[in-house]
């Protein structure tokens, strides 16, 4: 039987996190045929080896150093076949609906290229997993006043705040925490873009999917629990490769011509967030 979805986890030293992680996969499968694939990113916790133990039905890739989540994630997506992928991070777990409803409710939306779903917090909140792309102004007012005040008109604005996530609808971005992919829409506009190491790299294959007019929808159908910065928390580095990212994204996609020339005003800026952010959460 040719499987109707692939699961995809990109894992670094996620510890029990993958253990819980993969068995709400299984529990949550509602009986659809999926091929699971942990792309194991050089990680020194001995994570990855649980899995033969208890999920000999699981396919791991060992990588032999960190990747990053993009690379890993793209290893993911060609060792399988499925026309539909399931990207889920190690440390989150399915908790409502099932993944079957889930490529049921893509089968009949055939042209959402990707299919965001209902992230909570740990504690039960509900974490903004579908947002804007938001314009430079928003996005530096986010960046720095977000540090100190996350209510922000910026902060709320780039978050949708105002939307309490009860209702389908095609959004920006989703977050690639917990992300359907449908593989003839990667097929026509490519995988994610390896330049990222991390963070926003689902915000780029977003774009790019909807440029070439791919809807990105949310659906509230399929609950997921993200514990969040279990492979990155309080890493000095990961506040400066995401300050990369957005200037990555940003000299792709938002400055042609004569806004070229921000562009270093804008790595300056997001360098210096970077390094304040690093300072303020006491940061490795």
């Amino acid at each position: 039987m040719i499987p109707g979805l692939a699961v995809v986890v990109v894992n670094y030293n996620a510890g029990q996190h993958l253990v819980r992680c993969l068995r709400s996969v299984r529990e949550g499968s509602g009986g659809i045929a999926a091929e699971v694939v942990v792309v194991d990113n050089a990680s020194r916790d001995g994570s990855a080896d649980h899995v033969a133990v208890g999920f000999p039905e699981v396919r791991v890739i060992h990588n032999r150093t960190n990747r990053g989540f993009a690379a890993a994630a793209n290893q993911g997506i060609a060792a399988t076949s499925a026309p539909f992928v399931f990207l889920l991070n190690p440390d989150a777990e399915v908790v409502a609906g099932t993944l079957a409803g889930l490529v049921k409710l893509a089968e009949e939306r055939p042209r959402a290229g990707a299919i965001g779903v209902l992230v909570r917090e740990p504690a039960g909140a509900i974490y903004p997993s579908a947002r804007t792309v938001p314009s430079l102004g928003v996005g530096l007012g986010h960046a720095f006043l977000g540090l100190v005040k996350p209510d922000n008109r910026f902060s709320r604005a780039y978050t949708m705040a105002g939307w309490d996530r009860r209702s389908e609808r095609d959004v920006e971005w989703v977050s690639g925490s917990a992300m359907l992919l449908r593989r003839e829409a990667l097929e026509q506009v490519g995988a994610f873009d390896e330049g990222y190491f991390m963070f926003v790299e689902d915000v780029d294959l977003c774009t790019r999917l909807r440029a070439e007019g791919w809807r990105v929808t949310f659906v509230p159908d399929l609950e997921v629990v993200h514990e969040g910065g279990v492979s990155t928390a309080r890493s000095r580095r990961m506040y400066f490769e995401h300050a990369r990212s957005a200037a990555r994204y940003f000299e792709r996609h938002r400055s042609p011509g004569a806004r070229a020339a921000l562009r270093p005003l804008v790595r300056l800026a997001l360098w210096s967030r970077a390094f304040i952010a690093a300072r303020l959460r006491g940061a490795r």
